[in-house]
């Protein structure tokens, strides 16, 4: 069973899916990681040229590995995270999760670890922007985060140890508006919210507040889980 919890950049999907799963003893799999390491791969290249991208990623052995409860993106032979939230990789992995051809990729390599993993692990918490929508629209349960520009910069500049300081905040919180847009405006599985899934403002929630509504509704939603 699929728990898909979607959302806008920096409204703390990833770490939220990750506690979710932890409590309820799932399985974690963020899907933003994956583009982001298609875009490690797409810094070496003078444009994203998909058939290019898509080779060297399958040659430097992009694949999904279990670390603990979660599956997270290796590059050749080596956990990809400490190379994934970069500046460089932050400025391009829009640009490069709007390619087609990228999104079928990664949403196939979603599809296959969900049934190489599905028999031990009966549910998957999975983030990203369209899983609840396009990937798995059949979701057992779906929910939409979402937050403030502003508190999702605030979040992000403490997230790396910057000063949330006014100027910083209106700086990031624009960047975060820009890639709201492109990712709405996007030909191909645009950001947006599912019919069914539940949406959670978590602009004014504490983290463990936001975490403990989400189990909430999936326990509501799955009783046994």
């Amino acid at each position: 069973m699929i728990v898909a919890i979607d959302g806008p950049a920096g409204s703390g999907k990833s770490s939220t899916a990750a506690a979710v799963a932890e409590a309820l003893g799932a399985l974690h799999l963020d899907s933003g990681a994956l583009y982001r390491a298609l875009t490690v791969v797409a810094l070496d290249l003078p444009r994203p040229d998909p058939r290019e991208l898509l080779r060297r990623a399958e040659a430097q052995g992009l694949a999904l590995r279990r670390v603990g409860r979660g599956l997270v993106p290796y590059l050749d032979g080596r956990d990809a995270e400490p190379r994934l939230r970069t500046p460089d990789v932050n400025a391009r992995v829009s640009e490069v999760s709007a390619i087609p051809e990228v999104r079928e990729w990664v949403n196939a390599m979603l599809r296959r670890a969900v049934k190489t993993h599905g028999q031990g692990d009966p549910v998957i918490v999975m983030d990203g922007r369209d899983i609840g929508t396009e990937v798995f629209p059949d979701a057992a349960v779906k929910v939409f985060l979402t937050a403030s520009p502003e508190e999702r910069a605030r979040r992000r500049l403490l997230q790396r140890g910057a000063s949330p300081d006014p100027v910083l905040i209106a700086g990031q919180a624009a960047e975060l508006a820009e890639r709201d847009r492109r990712d709405r405006a996007r030909p191909v599985a645009p950001l947006r919210e599912a019919e069914d899934a539940i949406g959670l403002d978590t602009t004014r929630m504490e983290f463990r507040d936001q975490v403990k509504a989400i189990v909430e509704i999936v326990r509501r939603r799955l009783p046994g889980v």
